[in-house]
């Protein structure tokens, strides 16, 4: 094993309601988001008593990492660090120097490539290495969006929302994915378009689906994906659909995004509508994901890299002129 350590890399998120707007002004520090735009996210995880459900699904995934690895005779420590919130990345790589860490992998719980999924990740390595003397060498995991140990689990979960339907709905209730929203001109974009379309073919199975686009928090003047989730449960309902099962393929784990776009503002969007809607539950700490950390370790070795649809497995490492974002 080349790697004397993992490092679990994340978006971060408050734990409280003093944590919310420091947060927020991390996350859109240098954009110009006006501060009435700030507050109104702010309310999204007011609802939720100012608590992000992200920092606690990464403790849950970092033990259950380490309990795959102690199962799997991998005798490698795992740390955790966030881009926006406590932990912060530089903190963990302190740490991690102090344990005398050389050379670590990271696996960064997004699973497309593009600018705010990968390249943005590997900008805020370089940054945090920076800012301390002697850090640890940290290569990070490649893109696993078709991975088994991601797509399996998707599929597994549409499944199950499919049998929470009615019996009678089930046949005729229309398959929508979603991912998060991004600026049109954003670089990568195609190529993330591309890969969301390969996965959901994947885990459609069979069944006619469309692919929208949630969480959009640019300037009604800056293009960006579409078609927006709710636009969508409207159309399919004025075309005369009386369910749906939305699958959050775009993201690892069920975050603020997740419960409050989804779970609340599209469940009472289709509730006004009388549109019968389940929500796929995504990755987590399903098993198969869990296992998928080890094998995306092992690949270094040189061991099989498996991928599901049409585009095949990501390479270890892209160029560095990839998905460049705006100075």
């Amino acid at each position: 094993m080349r790697y004397d350590a993992l490092l679990l890399l994340s978006f971060g998120g408050p734990e409280g309601p003093d944590d919310v707007m420091p947060f927020l002004e991390n996350v859109t520090r240098g954009r110009g988001v006006p501060r009435a735009r700030l507050e109104s996210v702010a309310e999204h995880y007011h609802h939720f008593g100012g608590a992000s459900p992200i920092n606690r699904q990464n403790r849950e995934l970092k033990a259950a990492i380490e309990a795959d690895f102690a199962a799997g005779g991998l005798d490698l420590p795992v740390y955790w660090g966030n881009r926006n919130w406590d932990p912060f990345l530089a903190d963990t790589l302190r740490q991690m120097k102090a344990d005398g860490v050389r050379r670590a992998a990271a696996f960064v719980t997004s699973a497309y490539s593009g600018y705010s999924c990968c390249r943005q990740y590997l900008e805020d390595i370089d940054r945090a290495r920076a800012e301390v003397e002697g850090a640890p060498e940290i290569d990070k995991l490649r893109i696993y969006f078709n991975h088994p140990g991601f797509v399996e689990p998707m599929i597994e979960n549409t499944r199950a929302a499919y049998d929470r339907l009615p019996a009678d709905l089930r046949a005729g209730a229309r398959l929508v994915f979603t991912a998060h929203s991004v600026p049109f001109a954003q670089p990568g974009r195609e190529l993330y378009v591309a890969e969301l379309n390969d996965v959901a073919e994947v885990v459609a199975e069979g069944r006619p689906w469309e692919l929208v686009y949630q969480s959009r928090s640019g300037p009604p003047s800056v293009p960006w994906l579409d078609p927006d989730v709710g636009d969508h449960l409207e159309k399919i309902h004025t075309d005369g659909a009386k369910a749906a099962v939305i699958v959050p393929i775009g993201f690892v784990s069920d975050h603020m995004e997740v419960k409050y776009d989804l779970d609340v503002e599209a469940a009472e969007l289709a509730g006004r509508l009388g549109l019968r809607i389940e929500r796929a539950a995504t990755p987590g700490t399903h098993p198969k994901f869990v296992a998928m950390v080890r094998d995306l370790l092992l690949e270094r070795d040189g061991t099989e890299r498996p991928a599901l649809g049409a585009l095949g497995p990501r390479p270890d490492t892209c160029a560095r002129t990839c998905c460049r974002g705006p100075k």
